[in-house]
């Protein structure tokens, strides 16, 4: 038994409930983990809230990321007390999330957790801070740098944006924007 926010369609609406629920309700998978840590998404608020079309199958357990060890394993890539994270891969909108004590993944959707790094560590990163890097080296790649003038960044309040502004202030302070 585990605990897992469910979200259930009930007419047009949906209704979200912490529950205790088995093993045997989990989503199919190759790897059972643990899990340490999730992030609150916006798009998991859409999820929770039924205000975004973000669920695919009903019920649903929200989270699109999480970190933590691996608890059962039939990959040949994992074995038990592994720490993994994951992000993406339709997780929380097709398939069970993260917001719960255990998920179940294939584990070709996993990745190892870096060494040196926590689960906890990771999760603060998330995936806005995942989605941001890739925006930042996307800037790199293509030759941008500070020297050349200001960047705008759309959506700054949100995770994605934030984390890049949090990333491009000591950029600005030591080279000047």
């Amino acid at each position: 038994m585990f605990t897992a926010l469910l979200l259930e369609e009930s007419g047009k609406q949906t209704q979200a409930r912490l529950q205790r629920l088995n093993e045997h309700q989990l989503t199919t998978g190759d790897v059972l983990v643990k899990v340490d840590y999730s992030t609150l998404n916006y798009k998991d608020a859409l999820a929770i809230t039924g205000k975004g079309k973000i669920v695919r199958q009903w019920p649903m357990v929200p989270g699109i990321d999480y970190a933590g060890t691996v608890l059962a394993s039939d990959h040949p890539d994992y074995r038990i007390g592994d720490e993994v994270l994951l992000t993406g891969w339709g997780v929380g909108e097709q398939y069970w999330g993260g917001l719960a004590e255990k998920a179940s993944a294939k584990g070709d959707w996993l990745i190892p957790l870096p060494p040196g790094m926590s689960a906890k560590r990771a999760m603060a990163i998330g995936t806005a801070g995942f989605t941001a890097m890739l925006s930042l080296m996307a800037l790199e790649h293509a030759g941008i740098t500070p020297g050349q003038g200001p960047v705008l960044v759309t959506g700054a309040t949100g995770g994605v944006g934030s984390v890049a502004v949090l990333h491009l202030i000591p950029i600005c302070t030591r080279r000047r924007c």
